[in-house]
Parts: C-alpha cells; sequence; structure tokens
C-alpha cells in the first residue's frame, strides 16, 4: 500500500515528538504550507524534503522513501558491499577486522545480520547451532536466543537489557518494520520474556565498573569483552550509513590471553 508523504512527515515529526508550528519555522517555510505538506493539499518540492529531513534526522533509506512518495527520484544510492562500486569500501573494512585478530570483530548491517567478521569472530559463531546459522547470522537473535549465546552469557540480565535498549532505540529512529518485527520476535524468547524487573535495572553492574561487560562462558574457561561500534562519519549511500562495525576487546587478562591462543 502506498503511503502518501504527507502522512509520512507527519508519522516522523510524531516520532521526533515536534509540533508542526516548531517545524514550519525551524525549515524556514509557513505553517500553513507544511500543513498543506501534510494534508496533501500541496507536492512538497525535493529542497523542502531535504530540509524536514535534515531538521527530523531522518535515516537516508527513508529519505529516499520521502522523495518516491513525493514522486520525485529517489538521491541516495543504496549499493550493494560486495559490488564492484563498493571494492574499496569493503576492502578496508576487512582490513580493519583482520588487523583487529585476535580480537573478535564484525560488520553489522541495520538490522545486525553480521556481513563480514574476522577469523576469531567465525570461532566464536561455529559454537552456535547450525539452524542459527543458517542465513544470515542476526546478532541480536543470537545473543538473545535460549540456544544461542544466551546459554552461554553468564550477565545475561544486563547483557541483554543493553541489547534490547538499544534495539527499541533503532526501532525508534528509524521507523523500519523490520526492527520492530525483530524486536517482538526476541521479546518471546523465554529468556527475554523472563527478565525480571525493569530492563535498564540490571545495567547497573559492578561497582566501580565503566561498561556493561559481555561475559562469556566458553567451556571451563571465563571471558569477558568490552566492545566498541563504528559507523562511517559522512555517508552518502544507505548501505554505508547503516553499516556498523562492532570491535571487541578483552575485558580483563585471562580472556586476552584466550583470545591470543585461539589465533595460535
Amino acid at each position: 500500500m502506498t503511503v502518501e508523504v504527507g502522512t509520512l512527515l507527519q508519522q516522523w515529526r510524531s516520532r521526533r515528538s515536534i509540533s508542526q508550528l516548531d517545524l514550519a519555522y525551524e525549515v524556514g517555510v509557513s505553517p500553513k504550507h507544511l500543513s498543506f505538506v501534510e494534508t496533501g493539499k500541496s507536492r512538497p518540492s525535493p529542497t523542502l524534503l531535504h530540509a524536514l529531513s535534515e531538521r527530523l534526522d531522518i535515516p537516508l533509506r527513508e529519505r529516499n522513501s520521502l522523495l518516491l512518495a513525493a514522486g520525485h527520484a529517489p538521491r541516495y544510492s543504496e549499493e550493494p558491499l560486495d559490488s564492484e562500486t563498493m571494492t574499496r569500501v569493503r576492502a578496508e573494512v576487512r582490513r580493519l577486522l583482520d588487523a583487529h585478530n585476535p580480537n573478535m570483530g564484525m560488520a553489522l548491517d541495520r538490522a545486525w545480520n553480521v556481513v563480514l567478521a574476522n577469523d576469531t569472530a567465525m570461532l566464536l559463531l561455529e559454537m552456535l547451532p547450525a539452524e542459527l546459522r543458517t542465513g544470515p547470522v542476526n546478532l541480536f537473535r543470537v545473543s538473545l536466543h535460549p540456544d544461542g549465546f544466551a546459554r552461554m552469557t553468564r550477565n545475561f540480565d544486563e547483557w541483554a537489557a543493553y541489547l534490547l535498549d538499544l534495539l527499541r532505540r533503532m526501532v525508534r529512529i528509524t521507523g523500519d518494520e523490520r526492527l520492530a518485527e525483530l524486536e517482538r520476535e526476541v521479546s518471546s524468547y523465554p529468556t527475554v520474556a523472563g527478565l525480571s524487573g525493569d530492563a535498564a535495572s540490571h545495567r547497573s553492574g559492578a561497582a566501580g565498573s565503566l561498561l556493561v561487560p559481555l561475559e562469556l562462558a566458553v567451556g571451563d574457561q571465563m571471558l569477558s569483552f568490552f566492545s566498541t561500534l563504528t559507523t562511517f562519519g559522512s555517508p552518502r549511500d544507505v548501505t554505508l550509513e547503516e553499516l556498523t562495525i562492532e570491535l571487541f576487546y578483552p575485558a580483563d587478562e585471562p580472556t586476552e590471553k584466550w583470545v591470543a591462543m585461539m589465533q595460535g
């Protein structure tokens, strides 16, 4: 079903909690004109849609949807990561991940499907049941599923709370129904449905803790990691804007020795 551009703009304005009057003044148009755009009485120009998208912090994928709904050509490309156009970018992402060995590193798409992974990350992913490795491996799904890393995560409550907060924030920012469906799916897992109390309360961690660690029991070894998330700073392509690189680091000396041993 085709959604009118005015309806889409109303939805984005509601997500960002800004009034029609304030939005109009901030982008330099009359409230009457913006009202006409939202009610379908006026067709917005690409310039106006760009200004509105900038103020409402709308992702590139959804900016293309706005342009199409208004009868304009999409402005932003969406090149597959394995395309010839992406050769240089893909090579540099791969170089970054490989340089991060023996620590885990992965490149993730918008839904946090793993699109690239270094050797150490692949070793960990291979510990998952085959059914969770069928098709794209989704990091939210395999981290929260009872047959996935949930069974190995010693501090599951606080790590799950962090992941759920992150996923819900991504849903709010993007308005992506695929992410909303993923949130509903993982929220139905018994591991997640069984979380007690307010999820945020699980993130307090130990006294003096600076970060929420990922604590995994691998065999008789207790491993502890923290991670960083990196995105491209000035993307003009949908794929690049949605790409996230997650790099894990040992949070203690036993974990550092374990990752070094895994590479050896």
